[in-house]
C-alpha cells in the first residue's frame, strides 16, 4: 500500500515537471506534505529513451549566507543520475522543533509560580500609607506646580532614540568578516539553520537560489574591498557623532532640569512653603573653613578639612577655569602680569539665582549683569591690594568669596598667586619664596585635593608647578591634572603625541587621579562664559586629538573637569570629616581640663566677652565723673588754677606794684598789669587746667583699683581708650571768651564786704607768701651752702663759689641794714663797694655773681616785710572801709589778693559748670565712640587684651563652635547620603 501510494506521487511529480514547458513557475511539489517531499523515489518509469547522465552541482544555502560551498556526491540510478541527501540533519532539525513545547510548559509554570510569589511577598509587605508624613509637601504638590505631561511631550520619542543608535547591522558586518571569530557551537546552530533552509529551498527552481548565492557573494566582495582601517575610522566617527548627539541631549536634560530647579528654589524664596529650609551642605562646610580661617590658636587643624586648592604657573589659566567652574567672569584680568595676590576661597553652591557675596559683607552681586560683574572684579582687587602689607608683593591672608547658581557643582576651591620663576622690578625680594611657602602651607593637607593647572602652550619642560605638585604628593592619591589652552597646543605642538602624553601622565614627572584637557577661551578677556563653552565644544568636536584616540571624550571640556573634581573633593570630604571631628573634639578636651586647672574661679570668656564686660565697665566710670561733688571739682580746679598762675600773680603783678611809693600807683600798676594778664593769658590757661583736671579725674576713674573685683587683664585697654578719648576730645571754643568776661568783672571788684573775707584774704596772701619764701630760703641755701649747724651734725662742708657767694650774702645784708627802704636793684656804685670790701678780704667776686645774689636775699628781705605787713592789717577792715582815710596804714595789698582769689572761685565755678553740664558729656561721647571702634578693629582688640588667659579662652570657644558645626554637617551629610 504504502508503494503503490508513493509511485503514484511520483507519477504526479513527473507529469507536472514534464508539462511545464520550459516556464519558470512554482513547483506544485511544495504545497505537499514535508514526508511526501523527504522519501525516496524508488520508482522511476520506463522510457525507450535514455536521459543523457544529469550532472547538477547544488550550493547550499542559508540565512546567515556565509557558509562554504559544498559539492553533492551524485548516485548512479537505473535511468540516469541522482544526487544523494543528507537526511539526518532533517531528522535532527524536527526533533529540535519538539523543544518549542517544552519552552512553552516552562513559561506558564514559571508564569504561575511568579504571580504566586509576588502575591505573597504583596502580603508580607508593611502598608507605607502611615509613613507619608517623611515625605516633604511639596512633593505630593509636584503635579500641581509641575506640568509632567508638558515634560513628557518634550522628551524625544523612542524613534527618534531609535536613530540615534548606531547601525549595529553595519558593525556585526564588519565583525563577520574576522575569520574564526565564532566558537565551534556557533557552527554547529549555523549549519542546522542552513540545513533547514535548504530543505525549504529544494522544490524551487535551482536559478533562485543560485542568484541569492551570487548577491551574497557580490556583497562580501565589496566589503572586502575596503580595508579595515577605513572602517575603524568610519566607527569611531559614527561613534563620535553618536556621543556628541547624546551630550546635547544631556545638556537640553539638564537644562530643563536646572529650570525646574530654579522654579522650586524661587518658590520656597518666596515662602510658598512654610517650612524653614536649612543650609545646604556645602555653606555648612564653607562656614566651618571660615571660622578655621580666624583660628589664631597653636593648633595646627584648620589644614586638615578637605578644599580644592588651585594651583599653576603664573598665566597658565588658573583663573580661567575657575571662572569656567563657577560660571561667570569674577575674577580680575591682566595680561601677563601678577593678578592673584592672595588667596581666594571660592564656595560654589546651588541657588536660585546666579549671585555672589564675600563672607563679611551683605551686598550681592548679581553676576548675570555686567554692572555687578565689574563691581565685584574691582572689589576683588581692592581687597587683594589693601590684605598686601607695605613692602609685600603677596598676601597670606585670605578672602572668602561665595557664588552660588543653578546647576553649580557644590566645592570649596582656593585660587593661589601663581608660582613665578624670577622676581621681577617692582616685586618684594622675596616674593618667590613667599608664593612657593603659601602654596606648600595649602598643599601639606593631607586631605586638600590639587588642582594643578599645566598651560599646554607652552613646553613641559618650563613647568614650575609639577615638581612642587610631584613633592607634595609624590603618589599622586589627590592631584587632578589640568592642561590648558589645548587649542593653542594643537596648532603650535609640532608632535601631538606629546599631548597624549601629557594626557596619559608619561611626560611629567608627578602623578595624578585624572587628567583633563580643557580650552577656557581665545585669550580674550571680553568673552563671555557661553561663547567659550560653544567654542571649546566646537573645537573637541573638530580636534584631531579626540578623532585620533589621543584624547578621551570623558577627558576634555571643563563640564566633566568640574564633575570630577566635586566627586573627588565630596570623596575626600566623607571619608576625613569624622576623623577631623574627633580631632577637635579631643582639642576640645584638652582646652578645657587646662581652663579648670588654671582659672577654677573664673568664667570662660573669650577676646570679644572681655571686650564687652570691660566696655561696661568703662562706661559705667565714665558716668561716675558725673557723681563727683561740685565742692570737690572747685576745690580742685581753684587749687590748680593758682598754683599755675601764681607765679605769674607774683614775680609779674605784686612785687612791680610794690615797689611803688603810693597807694594810688600801686592801685594803677595793678589795675594795669591785670588787665592784660586777662585778655592774654587767664582764660587760655583756665581752660587748659579744667581740661586737665578732667583727664586727671578720669584717669583716677580708669585706674583705681576696686579690691577683689579690679581685672588687671583690662588695664592696656582702658589706657588706650583714655588715651584716644582724650586726643579726640577738643574743649568749647567758647568757653574762653565766656570766660574772659567773667574773670574781669571778678577782678574789677574791689568790694570786702565784710570782715570774714577780710580774713580770708590775708590768710590766702600770708599761705602765699610764706610758701614764697620758704622757696627763696631754700635757694638761697643751696647758693651758700649749710650753716654751722649742719656742717656739724651732718659731717657736711662748704665748697669755694658756697663760701665766696656766704660772704657775698653777708655784705648785701649790712647794706639793707644801713637802708631798710632800700629799692629792689643794686645800684653800680653799690656794686662796686661790695666788691672792694669782698677783695680786701681776699675774696675776688664777679659782678654778676653779687647781682644774683641781691636778687635773692632782697626777695627774702620783701616777703618777710609783706608777712609782718599782713599782721599790721589784720586790724584794718574799719580802716578799709572808711577808704583808709586819717590812716597811715594802708592795705591796698591785702584787697589785691582778695580780687585774686574771688577770680578763682568764680572762675573755678565756672569752669565747673562747663565740666558737668557739657564737657563730661561730651567725653563719654568720645569715649563710646573709641569703644565702637575698638570693637570693630580685630587687630586692636588682639592687641590691648592678650595674655595665655584671653587666649585659651579664644581657643576654647573656637573649638566648641567648629565642633559644633562639624557634627551638625556630618549630621546632615548622613542624611543626604
Amino acid at each position: 500500500m504504502w508503494r503503490t501510494r508513493s509511485a503514484a506521487a511520483c507519477v504526479i511529480c513527473r507529469s507536472l515537471a514534464n508539462s511545464s514547458n520550459g516556464i519558470k513557475r512554482k513547483s506544485p511539489l511544495q504545497n505537499l506534505h514535508l514526508v511526501s517531499r523527504s522519501v525516496h523515489h524508488p520508482y522511476y518509469p520506463s522510457s525507450k529513451f535514455q536521459r543523457p547522465p544529469l550532472r547538477i552541482s547544488v550550493q547550499l544555502f542559508s540565512s546567515l549566507n556565509r557558509l562554504p560551498i559544498r559539492k553533492t556526491k551524485l548516485l548512479y540510478v537505473k535511468y540516469g543520475f541522482q544526487s544523494q541527501r543528507n537526511f539526518w540533519l532533517a531528522r535532527l532539525a524536527s526533533r529540535l522543533l519538539k523543544l518549542r513545547y517544552l519552552i512553552l510548559g516552562s513559561a506558564v509554570g514559571g508564569g504561575y509560580t511568579a504571580k504566586k510569589t509576588y502575591d505573597q511577598w504583596k502580603d508580607m509587605m508593611p502598608d507605607l500609607d502611615e509613613y507619608k508624613w517623611i515625605v516633604p509637601d511639596f512633593i505630593w504638590e509636584l503635579d500641581e506646580h509641575i506640568d509632567f505631561d508638558k515634560l513628557i511631550k518634550a522628551l524625544p520619542d523612542a524613534d527618534d532614540l531609535a536613530k540615534l543608535l548606531p547601525d549595529f547591522d553595519k558593525i556585526g558586518e564588519s565583525f563577520t568578516s574576522l575569520k574564526g571569530f565564532f566558537s565551534p557551537g556557533y557552527n554547529l546552530v549555523s549549519e542546522v539553520t542552513g540545513a533547514s533552509d535548504l530543505l525549504l529551498l529544494l522544490g524551487s527552481p535551482g536559478e533562485t537560489a543560485f542568484r541569492a548565492t551570487d548577491q551574497g557573494y557580490e556583497n562580501d566582495k565589496q566589503y572586502k574591498k575596503v580595508s579595515d582601517k577605513e572602517k575603524i575610522d568610519q566607527l569611531q566617527e559614527e561613534l563620535l557623532r553618536t556621543q556628541l548627539k547624546y551630550q546635547r541631549m544631556l545638556e537640553r536634560l539638564e537644562k530643563e532640569n536646572k529650570e525646574l530647579r530654579k522654579l522650586v528654589l524661587q518658590r520656597d524664596d518666596k515662602g510658598i512653603h512654610q517650612r524653614k529650609l536649612k543650609k545646604s551642605l556645602i555653606d555648612m562646610y564653607s562656614e566651618v573653613l571660615d571660622i578655621l580661617s580666624d583660628y589664631d590658636a597653636s593648633y595646627n587643624t584648620q589644614d586638615h578639612l578637605p578644599r580644592v586648592v588651585v594651583v599653576g604657573d603664573q598665566s597658565a589659566g588658573k583663573t580661567s577655569v575657575l571662572e569656567m567652574i563657577a560660571q561667570a567672569r569674577i575674577f580680575p584680568r591682566g595680561s601677563g602680569e601678577m593678578m592673584t595676590r592672595s588667596p581666594v576661597k571660592v564656595t560654589l553652591s546651588e541657588g536660585p539665582h546666579h549671585v555672589a557675596l564675600f563672607k563679611d559683607s551683605s551686598r550681592e552681586f548679581d553676576l548675570s549683569k555686567e554692572e555687578d560683574l565689574a563691581a565685584l572684579r574691582n572689589e576683588i582687587e581692592i581687597r587683594m591690594r589693601n590684605s598686601v602689607k607695605e613692602g609685600c608683593t603677596v598676601s597670606t591672608e585670605t578672602i572668602s568669596l561665595s557664588v552660588k547658581g543653578p546647576g553649580l557643582q557644590r566645592m570649596v576651591l582656593v585660587d593661589l598667586p601663581g608660582v613665578i620663576s624670577t622676581v621681577t622690578s617692582g616685586m618684594a625680594p622675596d616674593t618667590k619664596e613667599t608664593i612657593f611657602s603659601i602654596s606648600k602651607a595649602y598643599m601639606q593637607n593631607p586631605n586638600a585635593i590639587i588642582l594643578c593647572i599645566q598651560d599646554g602652550s607652552v613646553d613641559a619642560e618650563r613647568s614650575i608647578v609639577t615638581d612642587l605638585v610631584s613633592q607634595m604628593d609624590p603618589q599622586g592619591k589627590r592631584t587632578i591634572f589640568v592642561l590648558t589652552k589645548v587649542d593653542l597646543a594643537e596648532k603650535n605642538v609640532a608632535s601631538p603625541s606629546r599631548i597624549q602624553q601629557i594626557i596619559e601622565g608619561k611626560l611629567f614627572p608627578m602623578k595624578a587621579l585624572g587628567y583633563f584637557a580643557v580650552v577656557t577661551g581665545k585669550g580674550n578677556s571680553s568673552e563671555s562664559i557661553d561663547s567659550i563653552k560653544e567654542y571649546e565644544e566646537e573645537f573637541f568636536q573638530n580636534s584631531k586629538l579626540l578623532k585620533t584616540c589621543m584624547l578621551k571624550a570623558h577627558q576634555v571640556t571643563t563640564k566633566n573637569l568640574s564633575l570630577a573634581v566635586s566627586d573627588c573633593f565630596w570623596k575626600m570630604v566623607r571619608e576625613s570629616v569624622e576623623q577631623q571631628a574627633d580631632a577637635f573634639k579631643a582639642t576640645r578636651f584638652n582646652l578645657e581640663t587646662e581652663w579648670k586647672n588654671n582659672y577654677p574661679r573664673l568664667r570662660e570668656l573669650d577676646r570679644n566677652e572681655l571686650f564687652e564686660k570691660a566696655k561696661n565697665e568703662i562706661l559705667d566710670e565714665v558716668i561716675s565723673l558725673t557723681q563727683v561733688t561740685p565742692k570737690h571739682w572747685e576745690e580742685i580746679l581753684q587749687k590748680t588754677l593758682w598754683e599755675r598762675v601764681s607765679t605769674h600773680v607774683i614775680e609779674n603783678i605784686y612785687l612791680p606794684a610794690a615797689q611803688t611809693m603810693n597807694s594810688g600807683t600801686f592801685n594803677t600798676t595793678v589795675d594795669i598789669k591785670l588787665k592784660q594778664w586777662t585778655d592774654k593769658q587767664l582764660p587760655n590757661k583756665a581752660v587748659e587746667v579744667a581740661w586737665e583736671t578732667l583727664q586727671e579725674e578720669f584717669s583716677r576713674f580708669m585706674t583705681e583699683h576696686k579690691g577683689k573685683e579690679h581685672d588687671d587683664i583690662f588695664d592696656k585697654l582702658k589706657q588706650a581708650v583714655k588715651e584716644e578719648s582724650i586726643k579726640r576730645h577738643k574743649w568749647n571754643e567758647r568757653a574762653e571768651d565766656s570766660l574772659r568776661v567773667i574773670q574781669h568783672n571778678a577782678l574789677e571788684d574791689r568790694s570786702i564786704s565784710d570782715k570774714q573775707q577780710w580774713d580770708a584774704a590775708i590768710h590766702f596772701m600770708e599761705e602765699t607768701l610764706q610758701s614764697r619764701l620758704k622757696d627763696t630760703e631754700c635757694v638761697i641755701e643751696d647758693m651758700v651752702g649749710p650753716d654751722w649747724k649742719k656742717r656739724w651734725l651732718y659731717w657736711v662742708g662748704r665748697t669755694k663759689e658756697q663760701n665766696i657767694r656766704n660772704e657775698t650774702k653777708n655784705e648785701l645784708e649790712k647794706l639793707i641794714k644801713c637802708n631798710e627802704d632800700h629799692a629792689a636793684y643794686l645800684a653800680n656804685d653799690e656794686v662796686t663797694t661790695v666788691r672792694k670790701n669782698l677783695e680786701a678780704r681776699g675774696i675776688t667776686v664777679d659782678p654778676c655773681l653779687i647781682k644774683d645774689t641781691w636778687h635773692q636775699i632782697y626777695r627774702r628781705y620783701f616777703l618777710r616785710t609783706a608777712l609782718s605787713h599782713c599782721n599790721l592789717c589784720r586790724r584794718g577792715f574799719y580802716y578799709y572801709q572808711r577808704h583808709f582815710v586819717d590812716s597811715e596804714l594802708e592795705c591796698n595789698d591785702i584787697v589785691l589778693f582778695w580780687r585774686i582769689q574771688r577770680m578763682l572761685a568764680i572762675t573755678a565755678n565756672t569752669l565747673r559748670q562747663q565740666l558737668t553740664n557739657t564737657e563730661v558729656r561730651r567725653l563719654e561721647k568720645n569715649v563710646k565712640e573709641v569703644l565702637e571702634d575698638f570693637a570693630e578693629d580685630n587687630e586692636k582688640k588682639v592687641k590691648l587684651l592678650t595674655g595665655k588667659r584671653v587666649q585659651l579662652a579664644e581657643d576654647l570657644k573656637k573649638v566648641r563652635e567648629i565642633q559644633e558645626k562639624l557634627e551638625a554637617f556630618i549630621e546632615a551629610l548622613h542624611q543626604e547620603k
